[in-house]
């Protein structure tokens, strides 16, 4: 059994992040989304149960695909895995700088480990999480660009469509 890994913040998961989960799982035997519990650099919008709980709902019926928080290196969490890759999801070139140097770091660390890029598909290939919760804060719709539990969720969270801080449930 070939196992890989997909790790990220998935603040929140979007239709590109599903794209290349759904690509990635017809390549290996399982493939685990590695949430990242504690993003260093990062205030994460969603929290931790939540961004779990979108990939639980958005991933539904991918019977090869599991989905567990991390908080450790990519590669000690590929190697608690049993992992034989890390998956890494590619957008623009600029991503590609980024992953370059990523790889390069974790085959010194973990020369065991590959990575294999998947190539966002065209329709999903301009969306991002910063993007999505940017417009989404300023009253823009995100069907389209998230799964639906997503959507639904800044839906609550900006119920007038208004800039501003994002309301809590229950206020």
């Amino acid at each position: 059994m070939i196992t890989a890994i997909y790790p990220g913040t998935f603040d929140p998961v979007t239709n590109g992040h599903v794209d290349v989960i759904e690509r990635a799982a017809g390549i290996f035997d399982r493939l685990v989304i590695g949430v990242v519990g504690n993003p260093q650099h990062k205030q994460p919008m969603f929290t931790l149960d939540e961004r779990v709980a979108f990939l639980n709902q958005a991933l539904d019926g991918l019977e090869n695909v599991e989905v567990d928080v991390f908080s450790e290196l990519v590669v000690d969490f590929a190697r608690r895995w049993e992992a034989k890759a890390i998956v890494k999801g590619l957008r623009v070139i600029s991503d590609f700088e980024w992953e370059f140097q990523m790889n390069q770091l974790n085959r010194t660390l973990a020369p065991e480990v590959e990575t294999v890029y998947v190539m966002a598909s065209p329709e999903v290939s301009f969306v991002s999480s910063s993007g999505v919760k940017e417009i989404a804060s300023f009253g823009g719709k995100v069907d389209g660009l998230v799964p639906a539990v997503v959507a639904r969720r800044f839906a609550e969270m900006f119920p007038d469509g208004r800039p501003g801080t994002p309301e809590k449930p229950g206020e």
